[in-house]
C-alpha cells in the first residue's frame, strides 16, 4: 500500500475523447461498459494510467473498478471518500452505489447499507433515502385486501386505465406508484397528474414515486429497452428492492401486471416478477381497439407525426390537455429547427438577433411548456391572462431576460384553451375562432386597465390576429400548408400576407410592406440560393419576421388537431 500512497485522484473529463476512451477501456478490462456518468474518478499511476476509477451520476456510484494487479491495495477507499465528499459540497447527502458484489462489504464499511441484491450485482446506500420513503409508505397503508401497480403511463392511455380498473375489481385498496425518472416524453409530474385524472374512485390510491421503482439507480436499461445480461441483474436488482422493501411497507398481497405481447424486456420482467416476488402477482390481458393492442409508444408516434385524432382515440379525456401540450411543442420546435428563415433563429444562424441563438429559444420554449397544460383547462379568460404572464416570466428567467416566445405563449394559450372548450361541438374550427376571440376581447378589456401588462401589449399584429379568431390562419394559412406541408413557404405566404408588428418595429412602415412583396415574388419563384440572399439581408438589416414565426408554429399546431 505504501507505494500507491500519494497517487493522484483526478475528476476526469468525459467530454474528452481521449479520457472517455481510456476510462471505456479500462471499465471493459473489468468486464463492465460506460453508463451515463456525470463525472468519473480514477486513482492514476505515474505513467497516468488508471488504477481504480468509480463514476457518480446524480446520486448514484457506479461503473466501479479497480485493476486486478491492485485489488488487494487499498485504493477504492480513498476514491469513494472523494466522492462521498465532493457530492455533498454539491448539496448531495443521499448516496446510492451499484455496483459488483465483491465491492459490497467495503461499501459497508463506508456506511453504506444493502438495499438490494442480485447475483451479479448490489445496491446500497448511505442514508435514511428508503428509510423515510418505506415510512411514508406505511402512513399510505390501508386495512384489507391490497393490490399494487408500478407504471410509468407515458403518457396515460385508455390501457393503462383497462389494467387498474381489471386490478380494482379483485382488491378493496390498489395502490399506484409511477415511475419517477424523468427521460420520457412525460415528465413524472404530468404522468402522476393523469394517472389521478384517471376518475376510478377512492380505492385508488397515487403515491408518489422514488428513486426505489423501476429507477436509474435500480434498473436504468428499462429506459433503454435493452434485454441484455446487465438487465437481467438490474430487473433482478429491482425485484429484490421491491419485495424487501416496498411490498412489507405497503402491506400489499398481490401485484398487477400488464400483459407484454411485444417488449421482450417487459416480458422478461414479468416473469421474473412470478419468480422472484413473495406475493402472486396477476398478468391482466393488454386491452385491444381495433384489433390492435393500446400503447403509450403508439400514442408518442402519433405525437411525432402531428396527430391528436390518433393519439385522442388511445387515452382518457383527461390525458387530452397532455397530448395538446406535446403537440404544441411540437410545433415551436419545428418552427426553430426549420433551416434558412429570413432574419429568424435557426439551427446553424442566430437570424438578425443579436441576444439570442438555437440555445436560448430552445430554452424558452422549455420553459413555457409545462404552462400549456394549465392554459388549455384555463376556466376564464382572467385565469389564462395569470397563467400567460406566469408563462412569460418563466420564460424571461430561463433565457436571462430574453423575449423568445411572447407572441407565441399568447397565441398558443388562446388556441389551447378554445381547442378544450369545444370538445363537442360540431363545428370544431368555427367553435375555436368564436373562443379565441372572446378570450382575445376579455383579456383586451382588461389590459386596457393596467398598461404594465405585458401579456396584452401590443396594439397591432398578435392582437388583431386574436381578435379575428385567427380568421386568415384558417381561411389561408391552413389551407396553404396542407396543399404541401412545406414549412419553408409557409413562411414566405404568411410573411406576404401578414402584417408583422415585429418587423414594423424594427425596419419601419416602408421596409414591411417591401418584406410582404419580397417574400411573396420568391415564393411565385422559389429557389433556395435567393433565399439564402433574403437571410443574409435580413440579418444585415435587423430584420426579423417574429410575428410570422408565431403564426407559422401556431398554423402547424392548429394542422395537428383538427
Amino acid at each position: 500500500m505504501e507505494q500507491y500512497r500519494n497517487l493522484d485522484i483526478s475528476e476526469l473529463p468525459l467530454s474528452s475523447p481521449f479520457f472517455r476512451d481510456k476510462v471505456s477501456r479500462f471499465l471493459e478490462a473489468s468486464g463492465l461498459r460506460m453508463d451515463a456518468l456525470d463525472t468519473y474518478y480514477g486513482v492514476l499511476d505515474p505513467a497516468g494510467e488508471l488504477l481504480a476509477g468509480a463514476g457518480l451520476s446524480a446520486d448514484i456510484i457506479k461503473c466501479v473498478a479497480v485493476s486486478e494487479e491492485v485489488r488487494s491495495e487499498g485504493l477504492l477507499t480513498p476514491l469513494v471518500s472523494r466522492i462521498i465528499q465532493d457530492a455533498s459540497l454539491r448539496g448531495i447527502h443521499n448516496l446510492k452505489v451499484f455496483t459488483k458484489p465483491q465491492y459490497g462489504p467495503l461499501f459497508g464499511s463506508l456506511g453504506f447499507k444493502m438495499l438490494a441484491e442480485a447475483p451479479q450485482a448490489v445496491l446500497l446506500e448511505n442514508g435514511r433515502g428508503l428509510v423515510s420513503y418505506c415510512d411514508y409508505l406505511r402512513s399510505k397503508a390501508r386495512r384489507g385486501r391490497s393490490g399494487v401497480v408500478v407504471m410509468n403511463a407515458n403518457p396515460f392511455t385508455l390501457g393503462h386505465r383497462y389494467l387498474l380498473s381489471e386490478a380494482l375489481k379483485q382488491v378493496d385498496t390498489l395502490y399506484v406508484i409511477p415511475v419517477r425518472e424523468d427521460v420520457s416524453m412525460f415528465s413524472y409530474s404530468e404522468r402522476k397528474a393523469m394517472i389521478e385524472a384517471a376518475g376510478l374512485g377512492e380505492r385508488l390510491v397515487v403515491l408518489d414515486g422514488s428513486s426505489y421503482t423501476i429507477s436509474a439507480a435500480t434498473f436504468p436499461t428499462y429506459f433503454l429497452k435493452d434485454l441484455s445480461a446487465a438487465s437481467q441483474q438490474q430487473m433482478r436488482l429491482d425485484i429484490d428492492l421491491f419485495a424487501k422493501h416496498i411490498i412489507p411497507a405497503l402491506g400489499v398481497s398481490v401485484r398487477f401486471v400488464g400483459s407484454e405481447p411485444s417488449d421482450s424486456l417487459t416480458a422478461r420482467y414479468n416473469s421474473l416478477m412470478k419468480e422472484l416476488l413473495p406475493v402472486e402477482v396477476v398478468e391482466i390481458e393488454r386491452l385491444k381497439l381495433g384489433g390492435n393492442y393500446v400503447s403509450a409508444s403508439a400514442v408518442r408516434d402519433s405525437i411525432c407525426s402531428g396527430s391528436f385524432e390518433k393519439a385522442s382515440a388511445l387515452v382518457p379525456e383527461p390525458s387530452y390537455p397532455y397530448i395538446l401540450s406535446k403537440l404544441a411543442e411540437r410545433a415551436l420546435r419545428i418552427e426553430l429547427d426549420t433551416p434558412l428563415k429570413p432574419g429568424l433563429v435557426c439551427p446553424d444562424s442566430p437570424g438578425a438577433h443579436k441576444d439570442m441563438d438555437y440555445s436560448v429559444m430552445l430554452k424558452g420554449i422549455e420553459a413555457i411548456e409545462p404552462y400549456f397544460v394549465p392554459m388549455a383547462m384555463a376556466g376564464n379568460a382572467e385565469e389564462l391572462q395569470r397563467l400567460g404572464i406566469e408563462a412569460e416570466k418563466a420564460m424571461m428567467s430561463a433565457t436571462g431576460g430574453v423575449n423568445t416566445h411572447r407572441g407565441a405563449i399568447y397565441a398558443f394559450g388562446l388556441v389551447l384553451n378554445a381547442f378544450m372548450r369545444e370538445m363537442q361541438s360540431p363545428d370544431r374550427q368555427a367553435f375555436i375562432q368564436n373562443a379565441c376571440r372572446e378570450n382575445a376581447e376579455s383579456i383586451l378589456r382588461s389590459s386596457l386597465k393596467d398598461s404594465e401588462l405585458h401579456f396584452t401589449q401590443e396594439t397591432r399584429g398578435a392582437r388583431a390576429q386574436a381578435l379575428t379568431g385567427y380568421k386568415q390562419l384558417f381561411e389561408d394559412w391552413l389551407p396553404f400548408y396542407r396543399a404541401g406541408k412545406d414549412v419553408k413557404k409557409l413562411l414566405l405566404h404568411i410573411m406576404s400576407t401578414l402584417d408583422d408588428t415585429c418587423i414594423v418595429h424594427r425596419a419601419g412602415e416602408k421596409r414591411a410592406l417591401e418584406v410582404k412583396k419580397e417574400a411573396g415574388e420568391l415564393l411565385k419563384d422559389f429557389d433556395e440560393d435567393r433565399l439564402q440572399h433574403m437571410c443574409g439581408v435580413f440579418r444585415e438589416e435587423n430584420i426579423s419576421p417574429g410575428g410570422a414565426a408565431d403564426m407559422l408554429a401556431l398554423t402547424i399546431f392548429i394542422d395537428s388537431v383538427i
